[in-house]
């Protein structure tokens, strides 16, 4: 998302806040404003959902198998595959864990009293989800048309990961299936830039919508559920991967931030971890003496499975949403949700603006009200800045202890920056 696109956002927000006030406190009653403008304002608010979630089942399922099929490599690079790929899925498990353990305890959302703001067109469900078992016995459909009717983005998953194994079994000859696939993945980016660019008037109709019945405590929980967001996605960036770094490597945390300072700061401002990459090669390779071989391999599978920072982000969101809507998430449910957001973490890789499609998929799967996913895209632009962050520093504390395991850090790294280890 471009920051002229990430401005018209924010002014869409406002716009359609300061007009939906407008309408509670100076103009109720009055029949154009109450039945014509908030009418409008449903209508295309709700097509611009819609939008959204006609591309969330294709997007999903291609872009998992252009994952799928390029990682290869894996079985090439043997055991450094294996680590790189182990530390991955642990690190997200890790940011899923500690965010759903953070949203539990501060529960963000809750007070916001956001369902008196809900269309009477749509009918509020039971937040409810499978026990683990049926999760696991239910991932596999028995028909595959009838799960992308039905948009079970699981046993999607699990077609789209079969799909991709299948294509990688073919070896030359999944060449024309690979091709395919990727030009229909390049569509699919082409159309959420597309469905984006429409964000700000789809956020703007919503808006109008919630700032009809939003008083100063929704406003008040909206900002506490961004605070939260970003304290835990800062934390992760400054004080866990640098710990981790150093536990592991014995690279100083302060050594490894200042080698990512540049990265850092690019990817806050771009907000894009493919953006990112070149400058994520370059940190491990010039900055911390990773070889090429273990960066050119481990950097872009991260781009595409290493999603700690969307991870969190989807959690916390979709918990926010659910508290704001009367809800809540019940403890009970909380593993088997946590395995939906790892799985959809990693297919929202390489996703302009991923990380509000998975958020859509997750309210649509909990039968939670569309409508807050307005919110979630209004203030998608500060979030994303730090998830985005969050996402390219886990690639580099990644690699660089699997290159430290591996012997692949070069020995002449400055040494006053690398504690001495016995």
């Amino acid at each position: 998302m471009n920051k002229s696109l990430s401005g018209k956002i924010f002014t869409g927000l406002f716009a359609g806040l300061i007009l939906g006030t407008a309408i509670q406190y100076l103009f109720s009653g009055v029949t154009l404003m109450d039945t014509y403008v908030l009418g409008a304002a449903e209508g295309v608010g709700g097509m611009f959902v819609s939008l959204i979630k006609l591309l969330v089942v294709p997007l999903v399922f291609v872009s998992i198998v252009c994952g799928i099929v390029e990682l290869k490599d894996i079985t090439a690079f043997g055991r450094l595959g294996g680590k790189t790929f182990t530390l991955y899925i642990l690190n997200t498990i890790i940011a899923i864990t500690a965010a759903l353990t953070v949203g539990m305890i501060f529960q963000p959302g809750a007070g916001a009293n956001l369902a008196g703001t809900v269309s009477e067109t749509v009918t509020l469900t039971t937040t409810e989800t499978p026990d683990i078992f049926s999760l696991i016995v239910n991932i596999v459909p028995s028909n595959p048309v009838q799960a992308f009717a039905n948009g079970d983005m699981l046993q999607i998953i699990f077609m789209a990961i079969l799909t991709g194994l299948a294509i990688q079994a073919l070896d030359s000859r999944g060449g024309p299936a690979i091709r395919t696939f990727k030009v229909a993945n390049e569509l699919m980016m082409k159309l959420i830039v597309l469905v984006m660019s429409l964000a700000p008037y789809g956020v703007f109709a919503l808006m109008v919508q919630l700032g009809a019945t939003l008083n100063a405590e929704t406003l008040m929980s909206v900002a506490g559920y961004v605070a939260l967001v970003i304290t835990m996605l800062v934390f992760w960036i400054f004080i866990f991967y640098p710990m981790a770094v150093g536990l592991t490597t014995g690279i100083k945390p302060m050594t490894f931030l200042r080698h990512t300072r540049e990265q850092i700061l690019f990817s806050l401002s771009t907000a894009s971890s493919n953006a990112t990459i070149p400058v994520t090669m370059r940190t491990l390779t010039d900055k911390l003496g990773v070889s090429k071989s273990v960066a050119g391999f481990g950097v872009p599978l991260g781009a595409t499975m290493n999603m700690s920072g969307v991870s969190i982000y989807i959690t916390l969101a979709t918990l926010f949403v659910a508290n704001a809507f009367g809800q809540p998430i019940n403890s009970a449910d909380v593993v088997t949700l946590g395995l939906t957001i790892l799985l959809l973490s990693i297919g929202a890789g390489g996703v302009p603006g991923g990380g509000v499609v998975m958020v859509g998929v997750l309210l649509h799967q909990l039968g939670l009200p569309p409508e807050g996913l307005a919110i979630v895209a209004a203030v998608d632009r500060i979030n994303d800045m730090f998830c985005t962050s969050s996402n390219v520093v886990g690639d580099t504390a990644v690699n660089t202890i699997v290159a430290k395991t591996e012997n692949e850090i070069d020995a002449e790294l400055d040494e006053p920056e690398v504690i001495k280890v016995s």
